[in-house]
């Protein structure tokens, strides 16, 4: 059920990011859709058992993926952009399917140790990311996505356990899961971006 749900979010996403890169939104409509993602982020955990549960992630993606639209736009606009972008796509496709793989093939092993770790380690970065706001320094910004893409894979080795040992409900783990995919890939972009000639 997680799998389904998940890719057919993931297509959601993906169309919605289409669109809104052809519209060329701008970031301060990709901001508020972003901040209505996660106030509806509060909405699915509360209908989590409901059928209207299911319908709100696609309404969570589809905002998530639509807020791509700028940032997809500015890479397309630099030097061998789509490249960036179809190489960020392969990398983050190969570590979500690689870590899983592991995952899955080891049901026995326990990952929940590692749950508090990756919350402290996600606390952390934020509070870097937010201070990089008025520091602007560029190797500051580009260790926060390297730490944000170790993270993300870590919470893809966690909750891909979760989700084989205690079954916790589908739509959470959907929208956990996701949220790791779209940081994770967000993050190599950022590196791959910031480490071409542009």
């Amino acid at each position: 059920q997680v799998y389904r749900l998940l890719a057919m979010n993931m297509a959601t996403s993906s169309i919605a990011a289409i669109v809104a890169m052809s519209l060329n939104i701008g970031r301060g409509m990709s901001l508020i859709m972003t901040l209505a993602a996660f106030v509806l982020l509060f909405v699915i955990g509360k209908n989590a058992n409901k059928a209207s549960g299911v319908l709100l992630t696609f309404l969570f993606t589809g905002l998530l993926g639509a807020s791509l639209g700028p940032t997809l736009n500015y890479y397309i606009g630099m030097t061998g952009g789509v490249e960036i972008i179809a190489q960020a796509l392969g990398l983050t496709a190969v570590i979500f399917f690689g870590l899983s793989a592991y995952v899955l093939a080891r049901p026995e092993k326990d990952f929940s140790a590692m749950g508090s770790f990756l919350f402290v380690g996600l606390i952390a970065v934020i509070v870097a990311a937010i201070a990089n706001i008025f520091l602007q320094i560029p190797a500051m910004s580009m260790a926060i996505s390297a730490i944000v893409a170790l993270l993300m894979s870590g919470f893809i080795i966690y909750d891909t356990s979760r989700i084989v040992r205690e079954q916790p409900n589908y739509v959470l783990a959907t929208v956990s899961m996701y949220l790791n995919i779209l940081n994770l890939f967000t993050a190599i972009l950022h590196l791959l971006g910031m480490s071409s000639d542009d």
